[in-house]
């Protein structure tokens, strides 16, 4: 083929066909991944009346669980994140992935409480490595469009995570702790997919090089003080949405069991839906973040689900479903907003920026599970709900982001 020929679309090669455009292809495959990897961790709160019945745990123990998977997945996803800023490890993401099957094989077979926690811990480094990297990935083959990418790329992690309740419900509580063990054919599955996407990116590291350093050039003219502002306040805002969210995760079960006297199986079902809202709100956030500018987005979903949250504990059983799903819709779609916000804060550390805000997720997460479970030992459930409904008038805080979408749009027209 002589160097003037022009390559035909439709059978480029998709190193050629991503270089121009969006990679739809490794986007799909990323949020199935993702979407498999928060199934499986989802597992694990859906499981916990059965765990709590068969090891005798109490709410704290419940919460230390908890505690154990997030605040490992957590502490290390900065440090991954990080370290892949300059050495960029494309295999490592279905390596990630085997410590997550290691995990759930342990976790089917745990003899005492001591080895759960191990169990989780090793699920928990599972995500600390695919979380930075899948989503530095996403970014790569974004074609620009990173919020799009990015709410791409969670709405696979959501939509699996409202898998792990409905499948806890049908698979594990009829056929018990063991039946965990079949899930490893779907961590097994993900390491089939990440190797292609890992073999996709390893040749394009080079072109990944390139385009992070113009990003790098991309200065916002802030001072350091403005940023670090900016990222403390981002820092609030990823706690209250995410300790908010624990409150659902760990004990809507049970506080649907306690207020309404409902069965395990029907609220689990309770929460599927709840979560699928969450899945269903993530792909929001993104593409309109792209289009309006993502502070808008960050306020609306933030402080613009606080009349819900102060509404919840006082709401029958019909208005509680629909409060819940109502919440998990506009609260879903701050993350990508954040996340994206943020790496645009800092630009050139995509990885550490991905590795310290899922993190973050995780470690408030983790925290707010274990302060919740003590507290709602100490006092009860309902008391839980009625506190953590003020959490997102943390939104107010939003006020104090600087506007980087206009300061971006006059520099492109200069």
């Amino acid at each position: 083929m002589s160097a003037g020929t022009t390559v035909p679309a439709s059978v480029a090669p998709p190193q050629v066909k991503a270089a121009a455009g969006t990679a739809f292809g490794i986007l799909a495959s990323i949020s199935f991944c993702h979407l498999l990897n928060d199934m499986m961790q989802s597992l694990i709160p859906a499981v916990y009346p059965l765990l709590k019945t068969s090891y005798h745990l109490d709410f704290s123990q419940i919460g230390l669980i908890t505690l154990t998977m997030q605040l490992t997945a957590s502490l290390l996803q900065p440090l991954i994140g990080l370290y892949n800023d300059y050495r960029v490890m494309p295999y490592s993401l279905p390596l990630g992935m085997g410590f997550t099957l290691a995990g759930l094989l342990m976790l089917a077979r745990a003899p005492r409480f001591g080895m759960i926690l191990l169990s989780v811990a090793l699920i928990g480094m599972g995500s600390a490595v695919f979380h930075p990297e899948s989503s530095r990935v996403a970014r790569l083959a974004s074609g620009g469009q990173h919020g799009l990418a990015q709410s791409l790329f969670q709405v696979g992690g959501n939509a699996g995570s409202s898998l792990g309740p409905l499948l806890a419900a049908f698979v594990v509580l009829p056929f018990g702790q063991r039946s965990l063990g079949w899930f490893a054919t779907a961590a097994l599955a993900a390491i089939l997919v990440l190797t292609g996407v890992a073999h996709w990116h390893q040749n394009r590291r080079s072109g990944e090089k390139r385009v992070e350093a113009r990003h790098a050039e991309r200065t916002l003219n802030l001072s350091p003080r403005r940023v670090a502002v900016a990222l403390s306040v981002l820092v609030a805002l990823i706690f209250s949405k995410f300790f908010y969210l624990v409150s659902l995760n760990s004990f809507y079960i049970f506080y649907l069991m306690n207020k309404f006297h409902m069965p395990v199986r029907t609220a689990q079902l309770y929460l599927f839906i709840f979560l699928g809202s969450v899945a269903a709100g993530t792909i929001v956030g993104g593409p309109v973040g792209d289009r309006i500018g993502r502070k808008y987005v960050i306020w609306w979903s933030i402080l613009g689900v606080l009349p819900f949250t102060l509404m919840l504990p006082h709401a029958n059983l019909f208005w509680t479903g629909v409060l819940t799903v109502i919440i998990g819709l506009v609260l879903s779609s701050a993350f990508s907003a954040i996340l994206v916000y943020a790496q645009e804060l800092l630009p050139g550390k995509i990885g550490m920026v991905s590795g310290l805000f899922f993190g973050l997720a995780f470690g408030t997460a983790g925290i707010g599970a274990a302060f919740l479970g003590k507290l709602a030992d100490s006092t009860s459930i309902s008391l839980v709900y009625q506190i953590c409904a003020f959490l997102p008038a943390i939104g107010l805080l939003t006020a104090f982001l600087p506007n980087i979408e206009p300061a971006r749009a006059r520099r492109k027209s200069t």
